[in-house]
């Protein structure tokens, strides 16, 4: 099965936003902070998975 970066990716954003944003209703606001610091971890997580390649398959 072949993933692509982009799914990869899409996938990393998903969880680090929705750790993120299950982190900061705790106390049932979402101030701005807290948006800036949903909205950064996704980028995040986007950018950083997709740039790293995925590992070549070796034959055993």
């Amino acid at each position: 099965m072949k993933i692509s970066s982009v799914a990869k990716s899409l996938v990393a954003g998903l969880a680090a936003g929705a750790t993120a944003a299950v982190t900061a209703v705790q106390d049932s606001i979402i101030t701005t902070g807290e948006g800036v610091t949903i909205a950064l971890a996704v980028l995040g997580a986007w950018g950083i998975t997709y740039a790293v390649p995925n590992r070549p398959k070796t034959e055993l």
